[in-house]
């Protein structure tokens, strides 16, 4: 279990100073929480989360040097006792299991009620997973739905992985089969298998979610 009975210690991580004042304000206005510090990007926070060993840590996922995604990732490997809850306004499926995959304990949109966030930390400290009420029902059923093989946290292959990313890229299939040395039809196969496994809709939700992986810095 994360966390025990008591003040429940929280860092936030947001590169909007403004959101990170209206968190730490809302945060820090709970009889059974405080805010023990804050971060401006990735790298930071994790920094700041080894320094501190908070019970909670609140990330943004579109944050500078390092995404949420991959903070998430160092964060449990070198301070597994640290609950993470993910605040977004990203209601993807690929970004929720991709955080869940990663470890993350909540995730929360910053559309939602007050009361989302604040049920998500006290979830979290608890051991105990939540997800926003707007996403709980979808999700829940997505995670019975593609439990099977996972490659870097995802459900798809490295073959699938490879042509999702030249796409994400601006890669046209012709060219990608000719990269790989595959026919247009086995990439296009390889594209379609993907985005359904990942429950991506169309290019837009394939570079947001290449954005999240971090595959656009990979030319």
């Amino acid at each position: 279990m994360v966390g025990g009975i008591g003040m429940i210690r929280v860092v936030l991580a947001d590169d909007h100073a403004t959101v990170r004042q209206g968190l730490r304000l809302l945060v820090a206005g709970q009889s059974d929480m405080e805010v023990v510090g804050d971060a401006s990007d990735g790298r930071m926070a994790v920094e700041r989360i080894l320094a501190l060993r908070p019970t909670v840590a609140v990330l943004d996922l579109s944050m500078p040097e390092m995404n949420g995604l991959a903070a998430t990732r160092e964060i449990r490997k070198a301070s597994p006792g640290t609950a993470i809850v993910a605040l977004t306004r990203y209601d993807d499926d690929a970004y929720v299991q991709e955080l869940l995959a990663a470890g993350a304990l909540g995730y929360v949109l910053k559309q939602s009620a007050a009361s989302e966030l604040l049920a998500a930390i006290r979830a979290a400290a608890r051991g105990m997973r939540y997800i926003d009420s707007a996403l709980g029902t979808r999700v829940s059923s997505g995670l019975t739905r593609r439990r099977g093989t996972e490659i870097g946290g995802s459900r798809i292959s490295a073959r699938e992985t490879e042509v999702l990313r030249r796409v994400a890229l601006g890669h046209s299939n012709k060219e990608i089969a000719t990269e790989l040395t595959l026919s247009t039809k086995t990439v296009e196969t390889h594209k379609a298998n993907a985005m359904r496994k990942l429950g991506l809709g169309g290019r837009v939700d394939i570079i947001r979610f290449a954005m999240l992986q971090g595959w656009l810095r990979e030319v």
